[in-house]
């Protein structure tokens, strides 16, 4: 019994072993027993070992060991790596990407090294990998050819150190800039290509524009013309303009591009009706017409039409109504070759300013950008304030670029307004040189800071070296005085002038002032000022004029000055449209040695005759007299030159019938009628010519009565015509004017030729 259970047993057993033995075979032949990691140095065998998808135990799988080896690839820490099977062991054998040690640049001189080394990745101490390189390359390429140098070429050469280590260096040929050689219109018929060439911004190489880049190859100036086309041709009547393509062929040197721009202009379109529907409550159309600039029956214009809505949108939120939408709806008769357009006045929704978001200012503090929004927040959003808010922004001139939007805020009726904007330079240091009529030769040395501490203020100091005039001066200015809409500022100045050529005398004047200013309206702004100055007049000879020798001498005087001034210019460098006038009132008296009254208005307005002529009507008038005292020789109005063209400086007014001497009037008035108009020449030249009439006179000055006599005296007006060119040079500006007095006094001085030249460099 006992032997037969044994037998049993062991046959059992016999039966297990053999069953168990080929799973026992398998897992001794496919099981993965050992991992190990060759060719490492910096990095460790378990970080190998973390990337692989096959750990001790697992089986050999074919596929999750390919996978491991393009794991390890992707890490970018090898340059090599293999994968073998010795038995039940598995070995990975890697071969490290060196460390770079250095990065250099070699024949780089348009680019400098910290131009170069912020657009690539690599690094010292960064893992050096091909593809990273060949990135790099790629990005120097870019670099170069945003800055129009499309035959640059890139060659990068590895230096082998010890410890696994390399030098990286970029071998570049800058090559030459590639230039726009010709620039080509294909399907214009309205418009001659000389004319479009000066509506885009890329121009043709030509050898006077040494100082410009606007003939250098730039995609994304390319992409601006396209929209500059576009613009143009709208605002000319073309609705259906597109541009179809524009294409840049690269000549086979690689030197030059030949721009080809192929356009389909279509029809040209008048306005046909143009009509007002408003469906607010109380708010009439009749109320918006005169704004609209869009009219009936002229050649169609987009920008017209963009005008109208601000100036409906505007008008309507000075009537009271915050929250207006304006849409045009436009309807084309293509039979007729007119546009319909309606300006549909709707109730907008009433969404208010949640938050004013800023961002990209590193040194300008963020009210300085708040405080030019035309709403705060909470106010009622208006997207034209929103535009005007944005123009103000831009006026500061502490940006290069600004962006402002609008995003949805947390609710429906909230909006969140984001500004962006990329900071430039504001302090200049600046050496000038020049010539003029009436200074001479000229030289100035100035330092400025526009944007003091990020604050806005502006701190100046001059230093001006002339032939008839010495000046140093410094001046302050806070633009908002205690966190109010208030303009103040302080000056101090030292000024030597020669006036012996036209009064024989010499004046020194040293003096400060404050001053401060703030708007009424939008448009209206009142200034104030007060100055304390001692003024002396000097070197007279004995042969001088009688008025002059009483003259002589030292005064200090106290004035307060006061003026209003409306402005709706279109531009206050530049004006093409609109129109300005400023009344200023001095009173001296408040203590020194001086008491007068004088007061000046000036005006001017702007029309545009056509789009490149500008016409012009500008003029001052003023009259001093004094309070319980003659008015001085100095306080009264010396006029000729810059006033009435055609007259030297001082030309017009009393004058002494012995000596000549200019003695000033207590009345003058100066007008200008002036024509700028284009030569012809390429827009980029910046030269304009200007045709002028001008009119004025200067007389009376108070005399004892046996004095009246000497004096020379006439307020009849002089004549005078001309023409003049203004040249916007890249060494400064140039101004040359010939005059001709048409009708004069026989004492007058006068001029035929006038020139400023100025530069700063």
């Amino acid at each position: 019994m006992g032997q037969t259970a044994g037998r049993r047993l062991g046959l059992s057993l016999l039966l297990l072993v053999l069953t168990l033995a080929p799973a026992f075979a398998q897992y001794g032949d496919d099981v993965i027993r050992q991992i190990v990691v060759e060719g490492t140095q910096r990095v460790e065998p378990s970080t190998v070992r973390s990337y692989l998808l096959v750990q001790e135990g697992d089986a050999f799988d074919a596929s999750r060991i390919d996978r491991s080896l393009k794991s390890l690839y992707a890490t970018g820490l090898f340059a090599d790596v293999t994968v073998r099977r010795d038995g039940n062991t598995l070995i990975v054998s890697v071969v490290e990407n060196p460390i770079i040690n250095r990065v250099a640049f070699e024949g780089n001189d348009k680019l400098d090294d910290k131009a170069l080394e912020a657009e690539i990745s690599l690094r010292p101490r960064v893992i050096y990998t091909r593809t990273k390189v060949q990135s790099d390359v790629d990005r120097i390429l870019n670099l170069y050819r945003r800055s129009g140098r499309f035959a640059a070429t890139v060659d990068p050469k590895i230096i082998r150190l010890e410890q696994n280590r390399v030098d990286v260096v970029f071998e570049i040929h800058e090559g030459d800039v590639t230039t726009v050689e010709s620039i080509r219109f294909i399907g214009n018929r309205a418009f001659g290509e000389g004319q479009l060439r000066e509506v885009i911004r890329t121009k043709q190489s030509r050898w006077w524009r040494f100082f410009s880049t606007e003939d250098t190859y730039d995609p994304d100036r390319l992409s601006l013309d396209r929209e500059l086309l576009r613009r143009f041709y709208l605002s000319e009547g073309y609705a259906d303009f597109e541009v179809r393509s524009a294409v840049a062929e690269l000549t086979p040197d690689r030197s030059d591009f030949l721009l080809t721009i192929t356009v389909s202009e279509g029809e040209r379109y008048r306005f046909g009706t143009v009509n007002i529907e408003s469906t607010i409550p109380g708010l009439s159309s009749d109320s918006l017409r005169k704004v609209v600039t869009a009219r009936s029956g002229e050649w169609y214009d987009a920008n017209a039409v963009e005008h109208s809505i601000d100036a409906i949108t505007e008008s309507a939120g000075n009537l009271g109504y915050a929250f207006v939408d304006v849409r045009p709806q436009v309807l084309r008769n293509r039979d007729a070759r007119t546009i319909d357009v309606t300006f549909l006045v709707n109730e907008g929704p009433r969404v208010f300013v949640e938050r004013i978001d800023i961002s990209g200012n590193v040194r300008t503090v963020d009210q300085v950008i708040r405080r030019e929004f035309r709403f705060a927040e909470g106010d009622a959003f208006n997207a034209a304030k929103l535009r005007r808010s944005r123009q103000r922004i831009q006026d500061l001139d502490f940006f290069e670029k600004v962006d402002v939007d609008q995003v949805q805020g947390s609710a429906p009726d909230r909006a969140v307004v984001k500004v962006n904007v990329e900071e430039k330079s504001t302090g200049s240091l600046s050496i000038g040189a020049g010539f003029s009529t009436s200074s001479g030769i000229l030289g100035d040395l100035s330092v400025r800071e526009r944007n003091l501490l990020g604050q806005g203020q502006d701190l100046r100091a001059t230093l001006l070296l002339g032939q008839k005039q010495q000046q140093v001066d410094v001046s302050f200015t806070e633009p908002y005085f205690l966190d109010r809409n208030i303009v103040a500022g302080v000056d101090a100045y030292y000024v030597q002038t020669d006036r012996r050529s036209e009064s024989s005398f010499d004046t020194r004047t040293i003096g400060a002032a404050l001053r401060a200013g703030y708007p009424i309206t939008e448009r209206l702004t009142q200034n104030w000022r007060y100055t304390l100055k001692r003024q002396t007049i000097r070197n007279v000879p004995s042969d001088a004029s009688i008025f002059v020798k009483e003259a002589e001498g030292t005064d200090v005087i106290s004035e307060i000055s006061h003026s209003l001034t409306y402005d709706r210019r279109d531009s206050r460098i530049n004006p093409t449209n609109g129109y300005y006038s400023k009344f200023t009132t001095d009173v001296a008296g408040l203590g020194g040695d001086v008491r007068y009254l004088r007061n000046r208005l000036d005006a001017g307005y702007y029309y545009p005759l056509t789009k490149d002529w500008i016409g012009s009507l500008s003029g001052g008038v003023g009259y001093i007299f004094g309070l319980f005292q003659d008015e001085r020789l100095l306080d009264r109005f010396f006029i000729g030159g810059e006033e009435v063209r055609g007259f030297a400086n001082d030309g017009i007014g009393p004058r002494d019938r012995d000596t000549g001497d200019a003695l000033g009037g207590q009345w003058f008035y100066a007008t200008s009628a002036q024509v700028t108009f284009p030569l012809g020449l390429p827009e980029e030249y910046a030269i304009r010519g200007r045709a002028f009439t001008d009119v004025g006179s200067s007389w009376k000055m108070t005399t004892k009565s046996d004095q009246k006599s000497l004096v020379e005296d006439s307020a009849e007006p002089r004549v005078s015509v001309g023409t003049g060119i203004t040249w916007v040079s890249p060494f400064g500006p140039l101004g040359v004017d010939l005059g001709y007095p048409l009708v004069k006094q026989s004492f007058d001085k006068t001029e035929l030729f006038r020139v400023n030249f100025g530069t700063r460099f």
